[in-house]
């Protein structure tokens, strides 16, 4: 686990991460890793604590425990998110919890580690999350369409639109059929990414990789639940656009194309 050079250090801001649990041993190993990156850390004990120290210190990201001695890690953030939606959430979870997993995700976490976990993976997914807070720009290699004609699928460096499906960068704002959905942070960048990649099967594998950037086989059931999740929002009660292949992955494509 390689830390930042020097001199990323000294012409990046640092990343603010607060962790949050009530073992003070695990706390102390994981901010000595998280520091070993050069991000400032802050710790909280309770849920009570993790609101006060947001609310003030406004972190980049939060290692979360689901289990929190007042009230649980789902409700730090509720209550975070509120004010501070941009906030990317890691959970820590018991390992045969799966209803913290799938709660977590369906409150607006973004991503997850159950216990005991590797400082590494949680380094690395921490750097995939800290990633995704900072907007990709549009390359030229993902835009779509590059005929004169009209297409179902069009790009601009800033918009993607997919039938009635636009997502908006420069807004941060996603469309269909006129009316605003609200999205986490991370079904907004797995959207992105399906749109960037229309009419195309992505793997589970490739879609960690692009979204999560890590390479867990074991987690790949995240991609799962967070496309189920994205479905409920952009499909439900419409002509689906996210479709499933079963044993080689999913991809997103315009109604009857």
């Amino acid at each position: 686990m390689a830390p930042m050079s020097q001199e990323t250090l000294m012409s990046t801001p640092a990343r603010r991460i607060l962790v949050v649990d009530d073992e003070p041993d695990l706390v102390e190993v994981l901010c000595g890793a998280l520091k070993y990156e050069g991000w400032e850390t802050r710790t909280a004990g309770s849920g009570e604590e993790a609101v006060a120290i947001a609310g003030h210190w406004r972190p980049d990201a939060i290692v979360l425990d689901v289990m929190l001695p007042d009230f649980d890690g789902l409700e730090v953030l509720r209550r975070v998110h509120a004010e501070q939606p941009e906030v990317r959430v890691l959970f820590l979870t018991a390992r045969d919890a799966v209803e913290d997993r799938i709660g977590g995700i369906a409150a607006g976490g973004d991503d997850y580690v159950t216990k005991p976990f590797s400082l590494a993976e949680v380094v690395v997914r921490l750097r995939g999350l800290l990633r995704r807070a900072q907007p990709a720009a549009a390359t030229p290699e993902a835009r779509v369409g590059g005929g004169s004609g009209p297409s179902a699928e069009t790009e601009t460096e800033d918009v993607l639109t997919l039938a009635d499906l636009v997502l908006d960068e420069r807004a941060h704002e996603v469309v269909r059929g006129g009316e605003l959905i609200e999205l986490s942070p991370t079904e907004y960048a797995l959207l992105r990414y399906l749109l960037r990649h229309p009419r195309r099967v992505l793997s589970k594998a490739q879609i960690l990789d692009a979204v999560w950037s890590y390479d867990f086989g074991g987690q790949a059931h995240v991609v799962e639940l967070y496309i189920s999740y994205l479905r409920k929002k952009i499909d439900h009660g419409r002509e689906p656009l996210i479709h499933t292949v079963r044993g080689a992955g999913y991809l997103i494509k315009a109604p009857h194309s």
